[in-house]
């Protein structure tokens, strides 16, 4: 992203800036993590590199190219549950290669392969309301996994789990990320989450908001997110990081309530 901004219209008749001067990259294969107060722009910034909006200035761009619109090579994971509910589990996963023309039977058989490995065998002609919502996430993952994204995007996609699936998702998401190493765009609320997840966390300010600091988390992969907490490295980072978030979050909780 170069230069981005962004606004959108009020109710009122004005302009609400919601982006500012946006400035960051992702690296090929890189695990990025973006963290900022609630209303920042965090998911205006994955709804641009995902081509569904444009922005008012600056470009983004993919590989080089600027982003003209939705591409075959991202892949997007929503907070909410974005399977389709008539289809089973391996019809789900099976979407996105039948949409590219795939054969049947050569989806089916792919599918049945990523089925496997967000361990669900045994589950594929479940439907998706038959399934807790940690197997749901699971299908979301398998699903957008499959088409192997060269970019994925994840908007606090464990936001709705208990704290223990969240963790469980957390090493299963990690363990999926390295079979294909997409850059991963990765928005989240949690900063232990974004620690234990990512190579490079981005820290947004409150809105309009801008990239106010980025860090490098050089912790070693392979990680399990739940014993990586515990390690003198990795709380020092999150001291460094919280004191460069805390500012924002208190910019951002004083607006709230001034608007109130």
């Amino acid at each position: 992203m170069r230069d981005v901004s962004k606004s959108f219209s009020t109710p009122q008749g004005g302009n609400h800036d919601v982006l500012r001067d946006i400035n960051f990259s992702v690296a090929p294969g890189e695990f990025t993590a973006v963290v900022g107060p609630t209303g920042c722009g965090k998911s205006t910034t994955l709804s641009m590199i995902c081509g569904t909006d444009q922005p008012d200035s600056g470009e983004v761009l993919i590989g080089g190219r600027p982003v003209d619109g939705i591409g075959d090579q991202v892949g997007f994971v929503f907070q909410a549950d974005a399977v389709f509910p008539w289809k089973t589990v391996i019809g789900n996963i099976a979407t996105g290669p039948r949409f590219r023309g795939m054969p049947r039977k050569e989806a089916l058989a792919e599918a049945a392969d990523w089925v496997r490995r967000v361990g669900l065998a045994g589950f594929e002609r479940y439907h998706p309301h038959q399934l807790s919502g940690g197997m749901r996430k699971r299908v979301a993952l398998a699903q957008t996994m499959i088409n192997r994204p060269r970019v994925l995007l994840m908007d606090e996609p464990f936001a709705g789990l208990d704290v223990q699936t969240r963790q469980i998702m957390s090493d299963e998401l990690l363990s999926l990320w390295e079979l294909t190493r997409p850059s991963v765009v990765f928005i989240t609320h949690d900063l232990e989450e974004a620690i234990s997840l990512a190579d490079r966390v981005v820290v947004m300010t409150a809105g309009p908001a801008t990239v106010k600091q980025e860090f490098r988390i050089d912790l070693p992969r392979p990680r399990n997110t739940r014993e990586i907490r515990h390690t003198p490295e990795f709380v020092k980072l999150h001291e460094r990081i919280w004191e460069a978030l805390r500012d924002e979050v208190q910019v951002a909780y004083r607006r709230s309530v001034t608007a109130a």
